[in-house]
């Protein structure tokens, strides 16, 4: 059975042809689209990253193909619907970096808190010893509002907790057995809104999440309050959040993700635009506007990244593909 991976790191690649003899591997360097998907025509199973978007037709461009296995989490860069009129089956690495994320969670939250950001670009600019412009605040007391409490959600109130932070938590399932043993309190989202210093979302992004945060609901966060998403891009209306930073009604944010992001990976698209490939200008011109202001850290999508997540990431993609060759899959969605 042929098995095309794109966009695979070297190491990655190494760990794939050393556990992965059953199949017959092709490597192709770039996301995946329809054309490249022609050059590995036979393959039957294929593997992608999260930014590459499994359209209906780079799936139509693979006849063979039985099994679509993403090393992420996410699946919404996945036509699911189309894979399944197709019977093409999809796996994904439900849990990783549940710990990682958690942490560069409170590494944003560190940055916004005690202006690190501010700090490096003052010492790296101007040589500037100045403290005045660099006052932060303790996190011990302030409330932390958590959105989904996953594994992801779990790590960041167990940390919160350390930090001495009292945590309101929004879920669909609360966990209140969770919540007791971990000293915190589920309210509706409304409620969290309202009465956290800092609102954290750890929500996955589904049509009925798509905006979760907008402009009906993020006038009731706490004015000078701070927004931080290590989730997905689109849970967040930006439109909403740019215009809570410029009013000052958001202190500011820790973006790990934008709403934008797979197009603004590829700027290239705006110097040789084609009509369709661009849906939403103004979202993305406001991320650009995003990415510059002074009051919010904007990162590359990398909060998973670490040395102990990558790993794991593959190991459950190899995984996935084994079990689905012997008749016994796992991690489906």
């Amino acid at each position: 059975m042929k098995a095309a991976f794109f966009e695979a790191t070297d190491k990655e690649k190494e760990y794939i042809s050393s556990n992965l003899p059953e199949t017959e591997n092709f490597f192709v360097a770039e996301k995946i689209n329809k054309d490249n998907a022609a050059t590995v025509r036979e393959a039957e199973i294929i593997s992608v990253f999260v930014g590459h978007d499994v359209t209906a037709g780079v799936m139509d461009a693979l006849p063979n193909l039985r099994l679509i296995a993403t090393r992420s989490t996410g699946f919404d860069h996945i036509d699911l619907e189309h894979a399944r009129a197709k019977n093409i089956a999809v796996a994904n690495v439900p849990a990783y970096g549940s710990r990682t994320v958690a942490e560069f969670t409170f590494g944003l939250i560190l940055t916004l808190s005690r202006k690190i950001f501010s700090a490096r670009r003052q010492m790296l600019e101007n040589e500037d010893f100045s403290m005045e412009k660099l006052e932060g605040f303790d996190l011990k007391g302030k409330t932390l509002g958590v959105v989904g409490t996953g594994r992801i959600g779990r790590n960041v109130i167990k940390i919160a907790r350390a930090f001495e932070m009292n945590v309101l938590a929004a879920d669909i399932k609360p966990d209140e057995n969770f919540a007791a043993e971990a000293g915190f309190q589920y309210v509706p989202l409304e409620e969290l809104l309202k009465n956290s210093d800092i609102v954290s979302l750890h929500a996955p992004y589904l049509p009925e999440t798509k905006h979760l945060i907008n402009s009906g609901n993020i006038q009731l966060m706490k004015k000078g309050s701070y927004l931080i998403n290590t989730a997905r891009g689109e849970l967040v209306e930006t439109d909403a959040l740019l215009k809570a930073l410029t009013t000052g009604q958001l202190a500011g944010a820790g973006l790990d993700v934008l709403e934008s992001e797979r197009q603004l990976k590829e700027e290239a698209e705006l110097l040789a635009y084609q009509p369709g490939q661009i849906k939403d200008f103004q979202t993305l011109s406001e991320d650009h506007i995003l990415i510059n202001m002074p009051q919010v850290i904007v990162t590359p999508h990398i909060a998973f990244c670490t040395r102990e997540a990558r790993e794991e990431i593959i190991k459950t993609t190899v995984e996935n593909i084994k079990s689905f060759l012997a008749a016994t899959p796992q991690n489906l969605v």
